[in-house]
């Protein structure tokens, strides 16, 4: 009985803290915007928070379409916890204001990499923080982890088979896995290491994953039962990218959108609950790259963001229209990182020598800001904090990039600070070095570098010997845990305050 108490008592705090970082906010009929914190909704109205503290409610209609999708995913994990209960308890920190309880996509639910969690440890012990469990089965891949609902979802190939694999994200036990397709590690360049690359999305008790050589899957979030699937190559033309398909997709009201990349339309979207082709994209030829689409309300219409080898694009969400498009000459070899949009902007980046530029959009025109080389990076992802952009160039290191000027604020380079995968929770971002597998938690500031505290991963995967792997899969900090991979090792860290 006590057991059962502490489990809904728990459960109660974790649905009641809500999401409490605040974000920006967009009156759909207006594109006025502004900044509050979510407090909830009542009668078909949602309340915000200020930064002055002062409260307010806005009908959910008036909010552009991502806000309304927001909206639905914190409804949706606070109707979760309540029915979960203790699975969700097991992983939720009790001492951090967690600013809901899940990540179900990849770099979350705006796909910008800001985790919701406040309350955070703001410097680590000098071991770093606690080690909480290990899994050491998560097999071949570079995918990152989805956590909805108390399970820890991520991609892998084991035993030639590409898996979609769910653990309780409290212990690390395995809960379930599920195939999304043969992966007899051919079909893609697994020089630098075979297996999946993208991560999964998680929307509506289902699960959206697509392996290193296209195939797609939806399945049954509770046991991981298949209800469809298609191939990105042989459904619709696409070319599987030289290291593989690496793209999360993108669920939208509903549908799921995703690249194949090809002549027949390079962007289609899907009916989440069918797989039915809603629409296929015109005019974009593009074969796929490695980033992942980004939504974003330009001027009152929704839009997808992508970014293809030279070629950076907008297309209707409804009909798969290009509405604009951007030349993105310097890209080369291979483009990866996802896009950032943040009003009426979109800055991307790519390594290679190619360099990084903002990009100001109208909803159909786009025109250059600036262009430069001051941020070259390859693949680890950067992240927009208070107008800087941060993230790993190759050659630089650590950079703090103006994204107003596109000028450099400063870098740093040293052993531990070379190149790697960068994530923004609670002030502070979040750095994994790819080589030595050193972690480090640095103040996001355009003050200089000020370092937190590191560790070392406890242990090297096996799996990247005789390949030129490294430490790729980008780190996640939700509900007070941060999670770390090298490839089937999966390791879970308590940095609640």
């Amino acid at each position: 009985m006590r057991l059962i108490f502490a489990i809904g008592l728990v459960a109660a705090l974790v649905a009641a803290l809500g999401v409490v970082s605040a974000r920006t906010w967009t009156d759909a009929s207006t594109g006025k915007q502004i900044e509050a914190e979510f407090e909830g909704t009542s009668d078909g109205k949602v309340k915000l928070k200020r930064s002055d503290g002062r409260s307010f409610e806005v009908p959910l209609e008036r909010l552009s379409a991502e806000d309304q999708t927001y909206v639905e995913a914190q409804m949706a994990t606070e109707s979760a916890v309540a029915e979960a209960g203790g699975v969700v308890a097991s992983s939720a920190a009790v001492g951090a204001e967690v600013g809901g309880a899940d990540w179900p996509t990849w770099r979350g639910v705006n796909r910008d990499d800001h985790s919701p969690d406040t309350g955070l440890l703001s410097s680590w012990p000098d071991d770093g923080p606690e080690l909480l469990w290990t899994f050491e089965n998560a097999g071949k891949g570079y995918s990152s982890p989805v956590i909805v609902g108390g399970r820890y979802y991520v991609t892998g190939s084991r035993d030639g088979k590409a898996e979609v694999i769910c653990l309780d994200a409290g212990t690390g036990e395995e809960v379930w896995a599920a195939e999304i397709g043969e992966d007899p590690e051919d079909g893609y360049n697994t020089g630098w290491g075979a297996g999946t690359r993208g991560t999964p999305t998680v929307d509506g008790g289902m699960i959206y994953a697509i392996d290193a050589n296209g195939h797609m899957v939806c399945l049954n979030l509770e046991d991981g039962k298949q209800e469809w699937s298609v191939d990105l190559v042989e459904d619709f033309g696409g070319k599987v990218p030289n290291w593989g398909y690496s793209e999360s997709p993108l669920v939208d009201g509903d549908q799921v959108v995703v690249t194949p990349g090809g002549k027949d339309g390079a962007i289609v979207a899907l009916d989440k609950t069918t797989g039915k082709v809603k629409w296929r994209s015109e005019g974009l030829e593009d074969d796929a790259q490695y980033s992942s689409l980004v939504p974003a309300d330009v001027n009152g219409k929704r839009q997808y963001i992508q970014l293809f080898m030279n070629t950076l694009a907008g297309v209707d969400a409804s009909s798969g229209e290009v509405l604009w498009s951007s030349e993105w000459a310097p890209g080369r070899t291979a483009v990866i990182p996802t896009p950032i949009y943040t009003n009426g902007q979109v800055f991307l980046t790519s390594g290679y020598g190619a360099g990084c530029k903002l990009v100001q959009i109208d909803g159909e025109e786009a025109e250059d800001v600036w262009q430069n080389t001051e941020m070259k990076n390859h693949h680890g992802g950067v992240v927009l904090v208070d107008g800087y952009v941060y993230g790993f160039s190759d050659g630089g290191g650590l950079v703090c990039l103006n994204l107003e000027s596109g000028e450099l604020e400063w870098n740093e380079k040293g052993r531990d600070v070379q190149k790697g995968a960068v994530h923004y929770a609670d002030g502070m971002l979040y750095c994994v070095d790819e080589n030595e597998g050193m972690v480090l938690l640095v103040e996001a500031s355009p003050d200089g570098y000020e370092e937190k505290g590191k560790f070392k991963l406890p242990k090297e995967t096996e799996l990247r010997e005789g390949t030129k792997g490294k430490i790729w899969s980008h780190p996640v900090v939700i509900g007070g845990k941060l999670y770390l991979r090298d490839n089937d090792l999966v390791f879970c860290y308590d940095v609640g305050g």
